[in-house]
Parts: structure tokens; sequence; C-alpha cells
């Protein structure tokens, strides 16, 4: 852009200048021919005229620059240094880097606001059908006793169980937004202390003992433990983490299959792995794991309760802990989901 300007600026000054030092040329040349000037003299003046013309044209020509390239500082980039004439070359330079800079910049906002209104719509979208699922059920089910079925004892019974258990699968995702809700405005702090990992997952296992054994699902650890692990952590919220991925490999893991808890030490971190010999999930939907509401099978997973909300509270619990977590699978050979915790030394 710079070359491109500078060329139209320099090509005007010259071409200007050499048809005004013509016209002052032959009005010259017709005085001095009266006088019998010699021709060396005449000769002279056009060159001293040409030098004057193009000097004052390029002054005011840069000032006319100066002043756009400014007025564009001015009202574009008020965060830069304030020009200064003599460095007209530089500031257009400058200019033009700072112009494709803004312009890359605003390009990845628009998509990023793009990506961020394409979640938003999908997430109000998922929360709705969430929200009226168990709602419009239990609605149903009353409609339908207000309608004279009550008087059926054994109908009664049974639709009121079942709008009974839609309302408390409300309450549950209710909880779950307001869990994640005060994780993210981290009105819910977390409060750091000694924990042995070891005892604390033995527990969850004892906890879900039931449902694996419906499922025929071996809880596992990878090795003996006879030691504690101690890591420091907030006991409640790391015991419902494993509680999320213990149970949700239960969940969609295999008949017969495994459930088994590792603990592999990193320096001054513990890294701890749930990994099954389930199902597993593709590639493209790892990315989109944590995310509120995603479910890789929208219909099984409905079908084995939950709020949805299960890996997005996890992922919170962990980042409130400065710590990352991590999902590995493979379709056919199963999931592994680890997270760190800082060691007690």
């Amino acid at each position: 852009m710079k070359t491109i300007q500078f060329n139209k600026h320099y090509k005007f000054a010259i071409y200007s200048s050499l048809y005004i030092t013509l016209c002052l040329t032959v009005l010259a040349g017709g005085f001095m021919y009266y006088f019998d000037i010699p021709l060396w003299i005449l000769l002279l003046v056009s060159v001293f005229c040409y030098i004057i013309c193009f000097g004052i044209i390029q002054y005011y020509v840069e000032q006319l620059v100066y002043k756009k390239v400014h007025d564009i500082y001015k009202n574009v980039f008020t965060d830069l240094p304030h020009l200064h004439q003599e460095s007209l070359s530089a500031n257009i330079d400058s200019l033009s880097k700072e112009v494709e800079r803004f312009s890359e910049n605003k390009r990845l906002q628009i998509e990023d606001l793009k990506i961020q209104d394409n979640f938003r719509k999908e997430f109000i979208g998922n929360l709705a059908h969430e929200l009226k699922t168990p709602l419009f059920t239990a609605q149903s089910y009353l409609l339908t006793l207000q309608d004279g079925a009550i008087d059926n004892m054994q109908i009664r019974d049974k639709y009121l169980d079942r709008a009974s258990n839609s309302l408390d699968r409300l309450v549950d995702l209710v909880e779950d937004l307001d869990k994640i809700t005060k994780l993210e405005t981290e009105e819910e702090s977390v409060n750091l202390e000694k924990v042995d990992i070891v005892s604390l997952t033995q527990q969850v296992f004892e906890m879900l003992e039931v449902m694996a054994q419906e499922k025929k699902i071996s809880l596992t650890f990878d090795t003996l433990y006879s030691e504690a692990i101690e890591v420091y952590a907030d006991s409640k919220k790391i015991h419902n983490v494993l509680v999320n991925l213990i149970s949700n490999s239960i969940k969609y893991g295999k008949l017969n299959g495994t459930t088994e808890v590792a603990f592999d030490v990193l320096q001054d971190k513990i890294l701890i792995r749930i990994n099954d010999n389930g199902g597993g999930i593709a590639q493209n939907h790892l990315s989109r794991l944590f995310e509120r509401f995603y479910r890789v099978d929208k219909s099984g997973s409905r079908k084995e309760g939950g709020s949805g909300l299960g890996l997005a509270i996890v992922k919170h619990i962990i980042e409130a802990h400065q710590e990352s977590i991590y999902v590995e699978s493979k379709v056919g050979l199963g999931t592994e989901f680890s997270f760190t915790l800082k060691k007690v030394f």
C-alpha cells in the first residue's frame, strides 16, 4: 500500500514540476532572447525553477498525505504514539502494518463471536429440551390423574411415582446448573486439604458397587495400593468427580467389563486415571465431551439418566483446583479419563 501511494505522490510532483518549469522556460526564453542573454543561463534558470517547483509541490503533497494519515491514526488507532511529520514514510509503513493487524484481529473476533453465538443457540435449545422433557412428562401424568384416573388406586400410585421421578430429574438438573454457575463465578470456593485419594476412590467403589453388579462390571485398581497417596484437594468436590467419572464408565461400559483406576506419580502431581474396556467414543466427539448437555448418543444417554451436565461440572471442579483433565478413547477398545492433583510431600 505504501509503495503504490508514494509512486503516485512522486509522479504527480515530477510531472507538475516539469509542466510548470516548461512554461516558465518558454517565457524566460523569450525574455532572454530579446535581451541576448546566453543559453547556459536559460538552462541554469530552468533547472533552478524545476527544483523550486518540485520542492514546493512535494511539501504541500506531503502535508496533505500527513493530514490524512494523522486523521486515520487519531480516529482508528487511538492507542498508538502521536505522529510526527518528519517520519511520514515510517508512519505510513506503521499504519499499513497496523491496518493489517487490525483487520486480522477483527476477523478473529468475528469468527469467535459466531462460534459463541452458535454455542449459545445450541445451549439454549438443549436447555429447553432438557427442562421440558421431565416437566411435560410429570404434567402428562398429573393431567391423566385429573381426568379421572385418580380413582384407580393402582394407576394413581404408578403415575404419581412417575411424576415424582420426573420432578426429581428436573430438580437435579436445576441443582447441576446452579453448581456450574457457582463454580464459574467462583461463588463456591475450593477448600484444599490433605486427602488420601486411594481411600476416597475406595469409598466411591463401595458406593457404586450395586450399580456395577447390575451391569456385571468389576471395579478395580491397577495394582495393590497398600499405602496412602495424599493430594491437596477439596474432598467433597473430588468425591463428586470420581462418582461422575466412575458411574459414567459403568453406565456406558459393556457387560462383564472392567472399570480400573490407577495413580501415577508425575513429579509434584498425581495423575488419576479412570479407564474402561467399553465401546469407546469416536474422535470427533472428544473435543466437545465437557460441554453442557453434549451427548454422544442422545437417545442412549437419556435412557441412562443424568442431567447432561456431569462432565461439565467435573471440568469446572478440576479447573477450580487449577489442574487439568484429559480424555482418550478408541472405538471398540474403551475410554480413559484422567486428571491431575497436587501431591503432598
